[in-house]
């Protein structure tokens, strides 16, 4: 019965120590990950992230007036959620009205004392044009009477009569000046009533302004769309406390979503590779299932820092080529721009390259060991690097070192093949008339590896 037991527990024993012999991973020799050189043709590429944005937008404008009232800015009391749906006509946001209500109360005022000024104006000068009136009238009575006598002196002495006359001359010419005193005092009282009237209209003018643009004060969408804040100069969006100027008096925007440009920015490194017209693969972070096609839209030809950044970068714009309800303005997007395809070369994984002084190798499966084989990479993407030299299509090259990688047999290329591509000396500059001397082909500038001279 002990033995039985004793047979029990060693057979228990013996198959634990096969479960862990086969679980426990057996060194770093199975935890290899091997990789066949291809080839074939190789893009090159520039991955950036961008943002989407519409490529075409109807701007929502705040109130029209604000030069003409004399407000300078006005503060967001209110503004739907960025990205809501809205009908033409509809709510979008409200303005606060503490400037121009003061402002509205004060001309309403002013508005007042004008009318009553008017209505002054005009009484006085109805006033006095009665008054001169009357005295025109009196005087052609007295002119009349002058006449009067004269004719009733006809039998006085010479100097009686002459009385007469120099009495009606007289009056002759008081009533004369005094028509053409009417007629000034008249011109004046138009004029009076013209310059009060004018200051009247202008005030009430201004008031019929200020009240039609305090209705603008409630913002509403000119047509059906969705709303997008819009961004202020440091990217922010200007939401609710945000300010709008009487120079730049935008609410938010309606994009256009059917035309989606993907706004991004290329470091100064990898500007010189991408041109208009290139074709980009773009991914959608919200959604990674969906991919999109686009092409290099706009490059622009001046650097510029961002903040928190120290690197030049250049903005680049890409437009999607298809349409999709999913995309919408500032949606982050993954754009990996083809700059180039290279034909007929071979390439590995970018993980099997390894550097020792000044020596590039990879660790080429040989057998059933292995080698660290000397190479010549070229130029390289997001994931894999072209080998110029060294490595033959469908060579097995490790991602990891082995153990003992640097005991391994180093094996390096012939002397005839590294020449090959060592760097030429710079030729001195020809004259500009020397046609014998070809030009360098456009394009030939240096690669994204700096360090490797490509071969053409």
């Amino acid at each position: 019965m002990a033995s039985r037991k004793y047979l029990l527990i060693f057979a228990g024993i013996l198959i634990a120590a096969i479960v862990v012999y086969l679980i426990i991973p057996k060194g770093n020799k199975e935890q290899q990950i091997i990789a066949k050189v291809k080839k074939g043709n190789f893009p090159i590429e520039v991955s950036v992230t961008g943002e989407l944005i519409a490529k075409s937008s109807e701007k929502i404008f705040g109130p029209s007036c604000l030069r003409q009232i004399g407000i300078w800015q006005v503060k967001m009391q209110d503004i739907i959620p960025d990205g809501t749906v809205v009908d033409s006509g509809q709510y979008v946001a409200a303005l606060d009205r503490t400037e121009i209500a003061g402002k509205i109360k004060d001309e309403e005022t002013n508005t007042e004392k004008l009318e009553s000024q008017m209505t002054k104006t005009r009484l006085d000068t109805s006033l006095e044009l009665r008054n001169a009136r009357d005295e025109l009238i009196n005087l052609k009575f007295s002119l009349e009477e002058k006449k009067i006598t004269l004719e009733q002196s006809k039998y006085e002495p010479p100097a009686t009569i002459r009385q007469v006359e120099i009495e009606l001359d007289k009056a002759t010419r008081a009533l004369d000046q005094a028509e053409k005193n009417y007629k000034l005092r008249y011109q004046k009282a138009v004029a009076n009533m013209q310059e009060v009237n004018a200051s009247y209209s202008q005030a009430k003018r201004k008031l019929d302004d200020m009240l039609e643009g305090l209705k603008q004060f409630t913002v509403k969408a000119p047509k059906a769309g969705m709303v997008i804040y819009k961004r202020n100069w440091d990217g922010s969006k200007l939401g609710v406390g945000g300010m709008i100027n009487a120079w730049d008096n935008v609410v938010a925007e309606l994009p256009n979503l059917k035309e989606m440009i993907s706004k991004t920015y290329v470091n100064e490194i990898d500007i010189s590779k991408v041109k208009v017209g290139q074709k980009v693969k773009i991914g959608i972070d919200a959604f990674p299932e969906k991919k999109f096609t686009g092409k290099v839209l706009e490059v622009a030809n001046i650097g510029e820092q961002l903040q928190n950044s120290n690197a030049k970068v250049y903005e680049v714009r890409i437009i999607v080529n298809e349409f999709d309800s999913i995309l919408r303005p500032a949606m982050t997007t993954k754009n990996t721009i083809q700059t180039n395809i290279i034909d007929s070369v071979l390439y590995a994984p970018i993980e099997s390259i390894f550097n020792t002084d000044s020596i590039t190798f990879v660790y080429k499966k040989d057998g059933g060991s292995a080698i660290r084989q000397q190479v010549i990479a070229g130029e390289s993407n997001e994931n894999e690097i072209i080998i110029r030299e060294g490595m033959k299509e469908n060579d097995e090259v490790m991602l990891v070192p082995p153990d003992k990688a640097e005991k391994l047999k180093l094996v390096l290329l012939d002397k005839k093949t590294l020449d090959k591509y060592k760097p030429k000396p710079n030729k001195p500059a020809q004259p500009k008339n020397d046609s014998s001397k070809k030009t360098s082909a456009p394009g030939a500038a240096a690669s994204g590896s700096p360090s490797i001279l490509i071969k053409n």
